[in-house]
């Protein structure tokens, strides 16, 4: 990061990250570098443009070097930052979670259209990893008892603390979703999960954030038909007989999945996201 000019303003590193981070191949190069611009400055992304001609302090510089040098080897941005929005809420995340996609915030947005404020749930999340879900749902509906497990203790530690940040009490619990016997005293009303569903065999079709970064325990499944195989087992043990469960999908697979479900005796809906692709299956006894 070599500028001749005297010193660094907002407009010249902007100007001179964008074209560095598109030769590095990195995906949004011009937001990426207005991204960590904001974070650095603790400013708004938009209030870049009106602070153009401010000089950046060699503090300022110091914290920023690294950060475009861990951009430029293709780290995801809110692992750089250490952060990521979801819903209402705001998460620290590392690489023991997953980054919270868009599609998941969709997969709340369904709940939240199903049950309004005055119902009273029991809920369970299944492979929590950042806590996103069930933080996201107690913000909206304080009166739900909502619980959530993941196999990972990092995960769930990471997850316990999400919640503390946003002020909701949450019952974390590691467990793992092969292993469908939990000692709730009363079924869940509504269970649901973005499982790890992508198969092995896409690793190399992958974004280098994704796969170089991201982790692969929260990310990967041997088969469709076995991870969703092991959801129905433990709706089957943990669902209340009026209860409900909402997952989110490989779009690929959408058949696939809702014929497990099926086979196991359930009745079943194959929702699409924004997109129109196939990406919630929604499952009743």
């Amino acid at each position: 990061m070599s500028n001749t000019q005297n010193e660094w303003t907002v407009l010249s590193m902007l100007e001179w990250a964008t074209p560095f981070f598109e030769e590095k191949g990195v995906k949004s190069p011009r937001m990426s570098i207005e991204w960590l611009l904001a974070h650095v400055l603790e400013i708004k992304r938009l209030d870049l443009y009106i602070n153009y001609d401010r000089p950046l302090t060699q503090d300022e510089l110091a914290i920023l070097r690294p950060l475009v040098k861990r951009r430029a080897a293709h780290e995801p941005l809110q692992y750089i930052t250490g952060e990521a929005t979801f819903y209402n809420a705001t998460l620290k995340v590392d690489e023991r979670v997953l980054i919270p996609r868009q599609e998941t915030e969709q997969l709340v947005q369904l709940i939240f259209d199903e049950y309004s404020k005055d119902t009273s749930l029991q809920v369970l999340d299944i492979g929590t990893g950042s806590g996103c879900i069930p933080i996201a749902l107690k913000m909206e509906r304080t009166n739900w008892d909502v619980h959530a497990i993941d196999i990972s203790e990092e995960a769930i530690d990471l997850a316990q603390k999400n919640a503390t940040l946003n002020h909701v009490d949450i019952n974390f619990k590691v467990h793992s979703l092969f292993e469908p016997l939990m000692n709730n005293t009363s079924p869940f009303d509504l269970i649901v999960s973005n499982p790890p569903y992508i198969l092995y065999g896409e690793l190399d079709h992958l974004d280098t954030e994704v796969k170089e970064f991201e982790p692969h325990l929260a990310l990967f499944c041997e088969s469709t038909a076995s991870m969703f195989k092991a959801l129905s087992d433990f709706c089957d043990k943990n669902l209340s007989d009026n209860g409900k469960a909402y997952f989110e999908i490989h779009e690929e697979y959408g058949d696939e999945t809702q014929r497990v479900f099926n086979e196991h005796g359930w009745k079943t809906s194959l929702l699409k996201d924004l997109d129109e692709k196939d990406r919630f299956v929604v499952i009743q006894r």
